[in-house]
């Protein structure tokens, strides 16, 4: 849901953190993400640009969806006991409170997929999928480029900003509506 909702990458939504989180003001911090090496394990790693670093507006359903994850959390954390649970602080974590695998979440994310009868798509196409939408719905460029963390409006605009038929003949249509508003057909 925040990927498709917010366009955050992966290793942004894996390595968000219940401090990152405010529900009352209904926002959220990127301030790292969640890498793996498999010598190394687990890291959170500042991300790749200062850009990168961003507050994020949540949507209602996001709040809600983060609520039911905190409570299901809290299960887990119980279920697991003092003992076996690590505490990470992540949002997104396995039912012991380690950071999730991004292998193990896109097969997840695959499963979901196909449960649901949709077209074989990456995770990452669901960044491209919410750009795609909030520029559909007129939502500015720089806005979208601030949400999605780019360093330049020209990776937004290049990236995203597909003309369809429709949008073209909107845009002409506006022209004309500009250009000959208030004359008749008789003219």
């Amino acid at each position: 849901m925040i990927a498709v909702l917010l366009g955050l990458r992966q290793g942004e939504v894996l390595g968000l953190t219940w401090r990152d989180v405010d529900l009352d003001q209904r926002v959220l911090a990127v301030r790292q993400t969640l890498q793996y090496r498999p010598a190394e394990g687990f890291h959170l790693v500042p991300p790749k640009t200062a850009r990168s670093r961003r507050i994020v507006p949540l949507p209602n359903a996001v709040v809600d969806a983060l609520k039911s994850r905190r409570e299901q959390q809290e299960t887990d954390r119980l279920a697991a006991g003092v003992e076996f649970w690590e505490d990470w602080g992540l949002i997104f974590t396995t039912r012991f409170g380690t950071p999730l695998s991004p292998r193990n979440d896109y097969r997840e994310f695959q499963r979901l997929v196909a449960a649901a009868s949709l077209r074989h798509v990456r995770l990452h196409d669901l960044r491209h999928t919410a750009a795609s939408l909030m520029l559909a719905q007129g939502v500015s460029p720089r806005v979208v480029m601030e949400i999605l963390g780019h360093s330049q409006i020209s990776i937004t605009m290049n990236t995203y900003s597909h003309v369809t038929p429709a949008s073209s003949r909107e845009a002409v249509a506006r022209v004309e509506g500009l250009l000959f508003e208030g004359r008749s057909e008789s003219e």
